[in-house]
């Protein structure tokens, strides 16, 4: 396990800090690009627009997906121009890097003044009234990682960020979850392509077996991605208001599968049986799909995040 010091923190804020324009010294709407999803910072004010590599900043590692870039970008979003700090690539535990290392991020926000974060993904849909392409507001989370103890929280605390037992019942807050539907809707999303339901995190890399998939599904989960959840932990702790935005790129495969042994008893006649299960070595998530859902709906999310900002700085100015 990897902890971090405050000192740590402290020195990539500085820098930070000492490299940004003075309009961005107090920045206080951040926003997690997910999976495909970093076009987001191309409706920015190219004017305003500072970016900042991960590997040139102390404290951050790089990111090694594909579909996530990996840098720190400043700008302004909206018609308000609301000064905004993007994530454009996030960290996973899935690279290998440490629950601290992932949301080290996040806790840099928040020393830049970040009060309202935003957090979006690319994930599957275990619900079978989702279909791809929809949108879903997070209203809670159910995350496996953490119930396993891989949680950013877990070892020294530091106060200066938040307390030691910090709640998470109320971890997507309610007040922005209605402004991204009024943003959704103000924007020409259908409510029939919106949803709200409960985002389970797992650590990955590889995707769900059918087994989980439908154990999840049962214990209350409407979506499945990994990523998401550990950011959310360490924003409520830092008390920072958090809005979760999913992207519905697959369905889940949740069905049994075709019984082998019944297919050989009809192969060699001992019995004649109809199977109509699904053949799951048919049907597979796979990366490239989600780049592809992300791509199609990109459009959509960047109007409805603009839009956000613009209802978000309203009401916080």
């Amino acid at each position: 396990m990897v902890f971090i010091s405050e000192t740590t923190y402290n020195c990539s804020y500085n820098f930070l800090k000492e490299k940004l324009p003075a309009h961005f010294h107090n920045v206080r709407l951040g926003i997690i690009c997910g999976s495909g999803l970093g076009g987001l910072v191309d409706t920015i004010d190219q004017s305003s627009k500072v970016e900042f590599p991960y590997g040139d900043i102390p404290g951050f590692v790089t990111s090694t997906v594909s579909g996530h870039s990996g840098k720190l970008v400043f700008g302004y979003l909206g018609e308000l121009k609301t000064p905004t700090v993007f994530m454009v690539g996030r960290i996973h535990l899935y690279e290998g890097y440490s629950p601290q290392e992932c949301t080290f991020p996040v806790r840099i926000m928040k020393l830049l003044g970040v009060e309202t974060l935003v957090v979006t993904n690319a994930c599957g849909a275990l619900n079978p009234e989702f279909k791809v392409g929809d949108l879903m507001v997070i209203n809670d989370h159910l995350s496996l990682a953490a119930m396993a103890s891989q949680n950013p929280l877990i070892g020294p605390n530091i106060e200066s960020f938040g307390p030691r037992f910090p709640p998470v019942s109320d971890a997507y807050t309610y007040a922005l979850r209605k402004l991204a539907f009024r943003a959704a809707f103000e924007t020409g999303i259908s409510k029939d392509d919106i949803r709200e339901g409960v985002y389970t995190y797992s650590s990955g890399p590889m995707y769900e077996s059918r087994s989980e998939a439908r154990f999840l599904k049962e214990i209350g989960a409407d979506v499945v991605g990994m990523s998401t959840v550990h950011e959310v932990l360490v924003a409520r702790h830092a008390d920072m208001k958090v809005l979760g935005l999913s992207l519905i790129t697959n369905p889940v495969v949740t069905a049994r599968g075709k019984d082998a042994k019944k297919e050989v008893l009809a192969e060699m006649g001992i019995e004649t049986v109809v199977d109509d299960e699904i053949d799951t070595e048919l049907v597979k998530a796979n990366h490239a799909e989600v780049l592809e859902a992300s791509a199609n709906r990109a459009n959509d999310l960047q109007r409805l995040m603009t839009r956000f900002a613009d209802l978000w700085a309203k009401e916080n100015n």
